[in-house]
């Protein structure tokens, strides 16, 4: 495998003389959700978006459990480069249902595991991923022991191996009784619990030094002016450090977010453009590709050692291709590099003889394909620069290796002038 080095002298001069896209000074944000939709309760959707704002559609029925429901599907990227999901699995019962996904896209049922306290007389919802600071990884859930209309409570399973495959057993989080969707935050040593109170239905806030509690409850009733009727709340941090969080008007059946810059106090609350209605109790996560290495733009040639990119036959490949060249080959290892379709931070390699033909990655592997306009082509096909890298951007931490496949280690490209 060829060594990562420095973007050389000749790919820092182009982008002196060729314009970049405004956004290329810094990481470019990709945020992936899952959710259950209003149509099922048994098919997970799969969405994304470079903003937290404007979502699209990635894949709907993206996993269907073997038995049972996908209700509040929660997301996480877990240290084995793999996205873990944890799901309701029934309105009773007495377990959370865990899957995984090398691309987000494509999910791999994993298991059950039991963690309810009561067997199928009692009810388990709305299971949340919490990582903590210190690299544990737990599950808070809510549980009560009398079905759908007992008094909940929320609990936490703490992962005992890196698999994520054993847990320990449920320990009662410390908050009184009838209060479900518990989802936490840590901010300089204080836990962020928000959750609803099923009494009142509203979204409350409450905070501790502790994960197992005491809880001081810091916003009550319709504290945030949000009103009542609500629950799921999910958060995720922006890039100018602010917070969204996410809920669900079940009452209206509509979905909305409110932003803060310190958990205290929160923005009145938006509607979901395009999600609202459609989507029901979503996580997000924020993933960042590249840094703030800039790439020349237009007609391009990406060499890894003294071997180029080339697209033949529609797939990509490295090859001896040289100024002396027949014209085919020299076409074939000529891209206009443009902005990203995805985000306008990354870039996009649009083939010089094959007009609407893009390079992306399909199952992990490059490819030339023609752009069919959907947000998933979008994402595969737009790439961000980080050092002498080319990160993927709808799968942050996988870079184009010396085989043209996504991994997480990758190959130093150089940008050269156009060989065509």
């Amino acid at each position: 495998m060829l060594r990562r080095s420095l973007l050389p002298l000749v790919v820092l001069i182009a982008a002196l003389l060729h314009p970049t896209p405004a956004d290329a000074a810094g990481p470019a944000p990709h945020y992936l959700m899952t959710a259950f939709t209003n149509a099922s309760e048994s098919n997970m959707y799969v969405y994304d978006s470079s903003n937290a704002t404007n979502f699209n559609l990635i894949r709907s029925n993206a996993y269907t459990p073997p038995s049972g429901l996908i209700r509040d599907p929660s997301v996480i990227k877990h240290t084995d480069g793999y996205y873990h999901l944890v799901y309701t699995t029934g309105w009773t019962g007495n377990t959370i249902g865990f899957a995984r996904s090398a691309d987000a896209v494509t999910w791999t049922f994993q298991r059950n595991v039991t963690v309810g306290l009561n067997g199928s007389t009692g009810s388990t919802w709305a299971p949340e991923w919490f990582r903590d600071s210190d690299g544990s990884v737990h599950v808070v859930f809510s549980a009560s022991t009398t079905g759908t209309a007992g008094q909940f409570r929320p609990y936490r399973i703490t992962a005992t191996n890196s698999a994520l495959s054993a847990w320990s057993a449920p320990t009662a989080l410390g908050i009184p009784a009838n209060y479900i969707d518990s989802f936490l935050v840590k901010v300089d040593g204080t836990y962020h619990n928000f959750l609803k109170n099923e009494t009142t239905k509203y979204i409350e806030h409450a905070t501790a030094t502790s994960l197992n509690g005491p809880w001081t409850f810091v916003g009550t009733g319709n504290w945030a002016g949000w009103g009542s009727g609500l629950e799921g709340p999910a958060l995720v941090r922006l890039p100018d450090n602010r917070w969204r969080i996410y809920f669900d008007n079940y009452s209206g059946g509509r979905y909305y977010y409110a932003d803060s810059s310190n958990l205290s106090s929160f923005s009145g609350r938006t509607e979901l453009s395009g999600l609202s209605g459609t989507a029901r109790h979503f996580t997000v996560i924020r993933e960042d590709s590249g840094d703030t290495t800039a790439l020349p733009t237009g007609n391009r040639s990406l060499r890894a050692g003294s071997l180029y990119v080339r697209h033949r036959d529609y797939q990509a490949y490295l090859e001896n291709v040289s100024s002396t060249s027949p014209l085919l080959q020299r076409q074939d290892s000529t891209f206009t590099i443009g902005v990203g379709l995805a985000h306008s931070g990354c870039y996009s390699f649009q083939a010089i003889n094959f007009p609407g033909y893009y390079l992306r990655h399909y199952n992990m592997q490059l490819v030339l394909q023609r752009n069919d306009g959907s947000a998933i082509f979008r994402g595969d096909a737009t790439f961000c620069a980080r050092g002498a890298l080319l990160e993927s951007y709808n799968l942050p931490g996988k870079f184009l290796n010396g085989s043209l496949r996504l991994d997480p280690t990758g190959t130093a490209f150089t940008v050269t002038a156009p060989l065509a």
